[in-house]
């Protein structure tokens, strides 16, 4: 049998809402999406949720991007390319509202630890 380690972040809606930021299960992480009006700290919270898990950035193999204004995608494309340029995991891009109104994106990460990033 496969156990399981939950991750926190710490955030008051984990406790509120009952998720946790990650779960690795086997060599298989799974990150829960993260708001932020901010890509790149989006970016850093996936980040450190993996590295707590065992895995990096590097790991990840899918990657889906919700926004609610489609039209605000492209700002986001330079942040997204500093983090997964080298990676080029699977991706998605959903327009859809968020919880608040000043939440501008969530990110979503699949990750396999141990995979890295692949040569062509």
């Amino acid at each position: 049998m496969t156990s399981r380690q939950n991750i926190s972040s710490g955030s008051a809606f984990e406790e509120q809402i009952g998720y946790s930021r990650a779960v690795v299960t086997g060599d298989w992480v799974f990150i829960s999406a993260d708001v932020a009006e901010q890509a790149d700290q989006t970016m850093n919270n996936i980040a450190t949720a993996l590295e707590s898990a065992g895995a990096s950035v590097s790991d990840v193999v899918r990657v889906k991007y919700i926004l609610p204004d489609r039209d605000d995608f492209p700002k986001t494309w330079p942040v997204l390319k500093k983090w997964f340029g080298e990676v080029r995991p699977a991706a998605t891009m959903v327009q859809s509202a968020l919880m608040k109104d000043e939440m501008k994106i969530e990110i979503e990460v699949t990750a396999r630890t141990g995979c890295g990033k692949q040569d062509k």
